[in-house]
């Protein structure tokens, strides 16, 4: 894969980026994401072009504002240099291929949304359902160019799978999940079933695990208790981006390992 599509992906990743702060900032309180333009959350003052340059003007503006010198949070430049990073490792992972613009709508979206319930325990219907119409799209655009429908119906199955699952949870636990979540599950299936079942199945057992162990951490370290709240969505959506980018080499690994020992497989001898 050539060097130079890797950096203009990755460049197109930190534009989209700034774009996700400005959702993750908006979205849940209801607001357009095109009008106004961004401004700052102290003075109001609106922003220049040459401070909307992602993680540089953050840097050279001494991470304040021009205007009125007040600290700009972290989570922007962090957003942006992440979709930076993981477009470019996706580009790296999928090549010019028509699965790509597909993997990079879905983690731009799943991004926003881990944002979103990082910092207000929320999962806006108004991010997970363009996300997931996107994701489609492309997918279907992708299923027509190559001829591979079934593909499409694996992850039509994946989609219904992981929602109905996460729903009957939901409706037997209503505690342990958020309806947010529910929908959530849904999308992983969308995002993930076009790779195959199997990437469904890692997202959703690393993001359980990912959260499990930080809540224990978190309650050993005395900074939580059994009763608090965690952000579920987060670590499903940190799962699903794990299972894009390393999951494959587990996957095949595990499924050699099913062919070897399934019912009436044959065993080589090996010759010393």
């Amino acid at each position: 894969m050539s060097s130079t599509f890797v950096i203009i992906i990755g460049l197109l990743g930190l534009a989209v980026g700034s774009f996700l702060n400005v959702a993750v900032s908006r979205v849940p309180a209801g607001r357009s994401v095109l009008r106004p333009r961004s401004a700052c959350p102290g003075c109001a003052t609106p922003i220049a072009a040459r401070d909307n340059i992602p993680v540089v003007s953050w840097l050279l503006l001494g991470r304040r504002c021009r205007a009125c010198r007040v600290p700009i949070p972290g989570r922007y430049p962090l957003i942006e240099a992440l979709t930076g990073l993981l477009f470019a490792a996706e580009a790296v992972r999928f090549g010019w291929s028509e699965t790509l613009p597909a993997a990079l709508v879905f983690t731009a979206g799943l991004l926003a949304l881990a944002a979103c319930d990082a910092e207000q325990f929320l999962l806006p219907r108004r991010l997970i359902y363009p996300t997931l119409g996107l994701t489609a799209a492309c997918l279907l655009t992708a299923a027509a160019a190559t001829g591979q429908w079934h593909r499409l119906g694996v992850t039509a199955a994946c989609a219904v799978g992981g929602f109905a699952v996460f729903f009957a949870l939901y409706r037997a636990r209503p505690a342990w999940l958020g309806f947010g979540d529910v929908r959530l599950a849904g999308l992983l299936g969308t995002g993930l079933g076009w790779l195959g079942p199997w990437y469904l199945v890692f997202a959703l057992l690393a993001g359980s695990v990912a959260g499990l162990a930080v809540g224990i951490a978190l309650i050993a370290a005395g900074r939580a208790t059994r009763r608090t709240r965690l952000p579920f969505g987060l670590f499903l959506a940190a799962g699903a981006i794990a299972a894009i980018l390393v999951g494959a080499p587990v996957i095949h690994w595990y499924e050699s390992l099913s062919d070897l020992y399934a019912p009436g497989a044959v065993l080589t001898p090996v010759r010393h």
